[in-house]
């Protein structure tokens, strides 16, 4: 089989790779149909992260099932499913409680699509099939009608934007309806898709950010957008609050426009090593400070929950274009893109 792989800054090519196989009974042989470039792909493609070249790309996508081993019960051949970006057994101590990014069953951090940062690398989701050790646990199938374009992030950053706002959600309708605001200050398409997240279940969303394409979406969201790249000091606090830019002065920005007891979410990853917070501002009010990798098979259920109920996440998707012309389009990844093949 072929899949597509990283050979040198700015230079992505077809390989040749082994045909993928069952790993056991419990696992599935998958072909990737819709694969959306996350954001980490877009920084590596623009140099801004530092990740060397070599591996096998993509960890977003709808795939069709092709082959299920024999103890497989929750999903079919045929069936189109959403393919979380890290393994999980959905049975070890770590997934039972939610966290099936550090799950014990396989190395740390082990994924697709991320290969130096991987502890086990199953190789990408651009390629001609690929295996699912734990199909059950890990495949979710998509709901019919669901358009797999949009929907091909739902394997992370969907799911990372909606944890930096979804699991608040019973707090702000404790709220007046003049306090279930939401600020969010953007970076690629995890703000993005914080801000659908937060505009489907009723909060009134800020959304800060200084790129027009971003903007744009943003507002078609339902946002209301800022040109600037970082919130006011003048602005009323809000109780939730969202850092996706990896800025550190933008992060701390967003924190000090956290109200007392309120919560600020970062996705950010920052490879220029520390960032000095205003931890004495945020124990004397109270701020609750979230960091860290996304959960994304455990927050997957919760994502989809919201698409079936008429979130479109279509918007976020700024370039579709083909199977074929996938090395090109990687290449030039500068937002959110979907390599599509039928």
């Amino acid at each position: 089989m072929r899949h597509l792989v990283y050979e040198s800054p700015g230079r992505y090519v077809w390989q040749e790779a082994d045909d993928p196989a069952l790993a056991d009974s419990r696992g599935a042989v998958v072909r990737p149909v819709a694969v959306a470039a996350c954001d980490l792909d877009v920084a590596v493609a623009r140099g801004h992260a530092p990740l060397p070249p070599g591996y096998a790309q993509g960890h977003e996508g709808i795939a069709e099932v092709v082959d299920v081993g024999a103890d497989v019960a929750t999903v079919r051949k045929g069936q189109l499913v959403v393919v979380p970006f890290q393994l999980s057994c959905g049975a070890c101590r770590e997934c039972r409680r939610g966290m099936t990014g550090s799950c014990t069953s396989v190395p740390p951090l082990a994924s697709y699509g991320l290969g130096p940062l991987a502890g086990l690398d199953a190789g990408g989701l651009l390629a001609d099939a690929v295996a699912v050790p734990f199909a059950d646990a890990m495949l979710v199938a998509l709901p019919e009608g669901v358009d797999p374009i949009a929907a091909a992030s739902t394997s992370d950053n969907a799911p990372d934007g909606w944890r930096a706002v979804g699991p608040y959600a019973a707090e702000l309708d404790w709220l007046d309806p003049a306090d279930r605001r939401v600020l969010i200050t953007g970076g690629l398409s995890v703000g993005l898709y914080a801000a659908a997240t937060a505009v489907a279940l009723g909060a009134q969303v800020d959304y800060v950010d200084t790129d027009p394409g971003r903007l744009t979406i943003a507002q078609a969201l339902g946002a209301t957008v800022h040109d600037r790249p970082d919130p006011d000091r003048g602005w009323t606090p809000y109780p939730v609050t969202v850092s996706t830019s990896a800025r550190p002065q933008t992060l701390v920005r967003t924190i000090r426009a956290t109200w007392p007891g309120g919560v600020c979410t970062d996705t950010g990853i920052y490879y220029g090593g520390g960032v000095e917070l205003p931890l004495l501002a945020m124990y004397t009010s109270g701020i609750r400070f979230v960091t860290g990798r996304v959960n994304a098979r455990a927050a997957l259920p919760e994502v989809l929950g919201l698409i079936q109920g008429g979130l479109d996440l279509r918007p976020v998707v700024e370039t579709v274009v083909d199977w074929a012309d996938a090395p090109e389009a990687w290449a030039e990844l500068r937002g959110k893109t979907v390599v599509v093949r039928s």
